[in-house]
């Protein structure tokens, strides 16, 4: 049974296994996670159903955090394919399943490791910060990890005659340059989510609702960027949403956080900001790769597993350590 279910995987990246459609799934990943001792962690980009069955929806730094600190034996990573990386180079001993082997991001996709070492030297006398939103093989060639919640501190952090490689996202490291007065090498790399929102579409929005803010997170283009009345981490937007006296909000990142913005202010409106085409381009279609049958599926089975190259974990390891003490040092996390 065992080699049938992992040649399902393979092919299809998930268990593509019929789950009967009146069973309680709500209640039957709870039974699950309790027999197996296992945590259920969250982006908050998943669909609101995930999102309520969790154990801890965060953003990137948050779910990092939370992967190093479980006791849990077997991690459930409801999010995409460098999210569960992260998990398991934090936790080698611990099984790490993902619901979906093919969640993967376009952020992530935009920065190979072959084509990025080579671009490393090009640059010599640069260290290399590179934004959590990247593949281990990335991690691996990098001196220190940040979050969007981050970046800049730990831009700031280092000295100014510093040169620096930043990757993979050019939006945020264009931000960060802006903020800091820096000159980052950039990495021409970029969230497919977060590029597509209309500059246009958001002033007429903007023109009809002339009371909302707009916030946006930083992998935002410039322009739209610079419309913005906040800018922010996905966990600073939501923070914001909660604290401002503002009623109405337009939202420029993935619309999954919309969920939980709502339920931490139910009295408020918030408006997903409009993307350049017809499509539901403001939601990230790898994130949605994963569904609550998956994840039932994934805790029964405990597969799909992700399983890390020891010698790559230890390297992609090294970057995200620094992370962390350099936030601690700080107080900035």
């Amino acid at each position: 049974m065992d080699s049938v279910l992992a040649g399902s995987v393979e092919k299809n990246g998930y268990l593509d296994i019929e789950v009967d459609p009146q069973l309680d799934l709500f209640a039957e990943i709870d039974k699950l996670r309790k027999e197996k001792k296992a945590i259920i962690l969250a982006h908050y980009y998943q669909e609101p159903d995930i999102q309520d069955i969790a154990d801890y929806i965060g953003d990137s730094l948050g779910l990092a955090q939370k992967a190093a600190d479980t006791d849990a034996e077997i991690i459930v990573f409801a999010g995409v394919h460098f999210m569960a990386e992260t998990a398991k180079i934090l936790n080698p001993t611990k099984k790490v399943l993902i619901p979906d082997l093919k969640a993967g991001c376009s952020l992530s996709d935009s920065c190979p490791p072959a084509l990025f070492a080579k671009f490393k030297e090009k640059h010599p006398n640069h260290i290399v910060v590179s934004y959590i939103n990247c593949s281990a093989g990335i991690k691996a060639l990098s001196d220190i990890i940040c979050t969007s919640s981050n970046a800049r501190a730990i831009v700031e952090s280092l000295p100014l005659d510093q040169k620096i490689i930043f990757a993979p996202d050019k939006n945020l490291g264009a931000y960060i340059n802006k903020v800091t007065g820096r000159n980052m090498v950039l990495w021409n790399g970029a969230c497919m989510v977060h590029e597509i929102f209309s500059q246009q579409k958001i002033a007429k929005l903007k023109e009809r609702h002339p009371d909302a803010k707009l916030i946006a997170h930083p992998e935002c283009e410039e322009s739209v960027l610079a419309m913005a009345d906040f800018i922010g981490s996905t966990t600073a937007l939501l923070k914001y949403t909660q604290s401002d006296d503002s009623n109405t909000f337009i939202v420029a990142t993935e619309a999954g956080i919309l969920h939980k913005m709502i339920a931490g202010a139910p009295d408020k409106t918030f408006i997903a900001a409009p993307p350049d085409n017809s499509c539901a381009c403001n939601e990230c279609p790898h994130m949605k790769r994963n569904t609550l049958e998956k994840i039932y599926t994934c805790l029964k089975y405990e597969l799909p597993e992700l399983i890390m190259d020891e010698e790559l974990r230890i390297a992609a390891r090294k970057p995200i350590d620094r992370m962390m003490e350099m936030s601690r040092v700080a107080g900035i996390i």
